[in-house]
């Protein structure tokens, strides 16, 4: 592990006993002392640094304040050039960030920009008279326009500083207003997220010793025979898995361990968005009523088996960095120019891209995907096309799912190379040595699933039948 890896350890499983002491606080304590915690994380870290997430905070403050109706565009600009800036800031003699600098930076982005969502959604729901007309106040809306205070609370806010969860600005009022944080069950919710993060780390370790990236870049890697090569991409997925699997895991437990993002499961809540239902809060039901059940899914931002295990590249997207995503579909994705998916996915694919840094791998890797979602839907309509007329059989049953996932899998391994190894050169290396086989592969998939024939449109067939189990006779 390099110190940066140690030192982010370090603030995770600190983020575990202090939560547990701010799970006690009261509003002003989780306001005021949650932000003093994670500003003297960013001041220890990032040093002089700090002054970045401070120019961004105030920033989008003045735009907050100066144009509420219209905000969330120009706090996106704003922040996203802001973050060009950043990145080149060598360039006009400035000293270069520290790599805790860019996590902070990140996070601050997601942040703000949904914040401004969130501002501007209070002048729509006034516009459209929500309140007025309906007795239960519009989902997930806040009160009132943030003043600067409550901005660099929520800015510095130690839960999720450096390596998320990402969580919206009506998140973390909910949890300065907890009516009784002490019921809200921690204990057991943390064990279970917990228990397989030893193995997770134990996985990571032994795996990235025996497989280090750098031997990539080695005139001996060069040398190895074509099998040897295409296996190699499996362990450096693995390491890149396992590595985030512990951090995401050990951030959702720092989250947990506050009652921070918990909602009763009634709300159906969602990774990064929160509740998607009204919910009574406990006081509010029948007296007598049982407490509520509590989750934590709106913090949640791993699935680890679902991530391993699910069969298709889309859904792979969906398990990974939970809240992150979330984030990307409300803002990116549901605005993007363009009407396909496969458009969509690419526009929202080039600004993940963007916003995880300017390494030539980070955009080769990102916008191999919609490569990869292309191939995959049109194999699955042409072979949907070929046996509309027998039953599909279950995914977990199939071999041809089992082959589909193997080809997630692989693509998802080669994709990873150009994240990891992140510089132009390298990436491209890498992938010659492998000719370019998951490129070559998805557009030979996509072919095929355009030249797989057809069958006749149902209506073409006439008026069909109602069977005993819900197919035509």
């Amino acid at each position: 592990m390099t110190p940066e890896e140690w030192t982010y350890l370090t603030v995770l499983l600190f983020s575990i006993p202090i939560g547990f002491v701010f799970k006690r606080g009261g509003h002003r304590v989780k306001q005021f002392g949650g932000a003093a915690v994670g500003l003297l994380l960013t001041l220890i870290t990032c040093n002089i640094h700090t002054l970045h997430s401070l120019v961004t905070i105030l920033g989008t403050w003045v735009i907050l304040s100066l144009s509420p109706r219209s905000c969330h565009y120009l706090t996106l600009g704003w922040t996203f050039s802001y973050l060009l800036f950043f990145r080149m800031v060598t360039f006009v003699g400035l000293p270069a960030p520290t790599p805790f600098t860019n996590a902070v930076q990140l996070l601050l982005t997601l942040k703000m920009v949904s914040l401004a969502n969130e501002v501007q959604e209070i002048g729509q729901a006034k516009k459209q008279d929500v309140t007025s007309f309906t007795k239960v106040p519009a989902l997930g809306l806040i009160p009132s326009v943030p003043g600067l205070g409550p901005t660099l609370c929520y800015g510095y806010c130690y839960v999720g500083l450096m390596t998320g969860p990402f969580y919206r600005y009506r998140t973390y009022l909910d949890w300065l207003q907890q009516p009784d944080s002490q019921a809200i069950p921690s204990w057991r919710p943390l064990l279970a997220r917990a228990r397989l993060v030893p193995v997770y780390g134990l996985l990571f370790l032994g795996a990235a010793r025996l497989f280090p990236l750098d031997y990539v870049r080695t005139e001996a890697f060069d040398a190895r025979a074509l099998p040897f090569r295409l296996f190699y991409m499996v362990p450096i997925f693995f390491v890149f898995r396992m590595r985030f699997y512990v951090a995401w895991l050990c951030a959702e437990c720092g989250c947990i361990a506050a009652a921070f993002g918990a909602y009763p499961t009634a709300a159906r809540s969602r990774p990064g968005g929160g509740p998607t239902a009204h919910c009574p809060r406990a006081e509010e039901g029948a007296p007598g009523a049982a407490p509520p059940e509590y989750d934590y899914e709106t913090i949640k931002n791993i699935d680890p088996y679902g991530t391993d295990f699910c069969v298709r590249v889309r859904d792979g997207m969906r398990y990974w960095n939970m809240t992150v995503q979330w984030w990307l579909a409300q803002y990116i994705y549901k605005n993007a120019p363009f009407r396909s998916y496969v458009m969509r996915s690419g526009w929202t694919m080039l600004i993940s891209a963007y916003w995880h840094g300017l390494h030539p791998g980070y955009y080769l890797s990102f916008l191999t995907i919609p490569l990869c979602l292309a191939a995959e839907g049109a194999l699955e309509a042409g072979l949907r096309g070929r046996r509309r007329a027998a039953p599909e059989p279950e995914p977990d049953r199939s071999g041809g799912a089992w082959l589909h996932w193997f080809l997630k899998m692989r693509a998802y391994d080669y994709m990873c190379m150009g994240f990891v190894l992140r510089e132009l050169g390298p990436t491209l290396r890498y992938w010659w040595a492998v000719y370019f086989c998951v490129h070559l592969g998805a557009l030979g998939l996509l072919l095929l699933g355009r030249a797989l024939p057809r069958s006749a449109p149902r209506a073409a067939e006439g008026p069909r039948r109602a069977g005993p189990l819900g197919g035509g006779e």
